[in-house]
């Protein structure tokens, strides 16, 4: 039987990995390492997965954590990997839950005495105390880059290539968009998404085929971002 322990939101962010994971602390006010666990939709060594699979390494080396991860996770499954780690005993779970948002709040609220650390679309719920959320929020990043793309462009059309119409995509994408129009406001868009985030070869491909149809360029927004980027090193511009 799993032991009990009182988390509230003080007790979450200074003594379990979150800080030491995340914000590179040194040392974590724990007795003892906490035990963590990971849980990805892609391998570790995507890019945006391997920050926190790597921080996490370095936790275990400090001593302050030990550490199991499961990878290629499906949305599907997710919630029952979740489960199936919350009832060994592990302390706190971090992951990304993108394409599981509400089936993982849900989880994060049957085990209170587990931390969860989850990447999200989606602002913390302030009623679960266990869990805690975090996201790259670059969106005004984005609309700089729409604002550049949208003064390039002589023929009017810009493409996007996106993983999936998640939240975050969303958000990024309308970011550029509205940077662009700032530019032109009669831009037209072209926008495709390849169902999946982890595919450089198809992103590559859907981005050249919408630049060979003359829109100005293609713009990756995935999680894979960093490596269709290393594919694309010389990319083709329509102006």
């Amino acid at each position: 039987m799993m032991k009990s322990t009182k988390f509230n939101r003080r007790h979450f962010m200074m003594t379990t990995a979150a800080t030491s994971l995340m914000l590179g602390a040194r040392q974590v006010s724990a007795a003892e390492p906490i035990k963590t666990a990971g849980i990805y939709t892609v391998p570790v060594e995507q890019q945006w997965v391997s920050r926190i699979h790597k921080a996490a390494q370095a936790a275990v080396a400090a001593g302050t954590a030990t550490y199991t991860f499961t990878e290629n996770v499906s949305n599907t499954d997710y919630p029952r990997v979740m489960r199936e780690y919350a009832e060994s005993g592990i302390q706190l779970i971090v992951g990304e839950v993108f394409g599981v948002e509400a089936e993982a709040r849900e989880v994060a609220a049957d085990y209170p005495d587990v931390a969860f650390l989850l990447g999200s679309s989606f602002l913390e719920d302030t009623a679960q105390a266990n869990s805690s959320v975090f996201d790259s929020y670059i969106q005004d990043a984005a609309y700089l880059f729409g604002i550049i793309a949208g003064s390039m462009s002589r023929n009017g059309n810009i493409g996007i290539v996106g993983g999936s119409p998640i939240p975050e995509v969303n958000r990024l994408m309308h970011a550029l968009l509205a940077g662009a129009r700032e530019m032109n406001a009669d831009l037209a868009f072209q926008v495709s998404f390849i169902g999946t985030i982890l595919d450089p070869p198809r992103a590559k491909e859907t981005a050249f085929a919408m630049i060979e149809n003359a829109v100005l360029a293609a713009v990756a927004r995935l999680r894979l971002w960093g490596h269709s980027r290393a594919r694309c090193r010389k990319p083709r511009w329509i102006w």
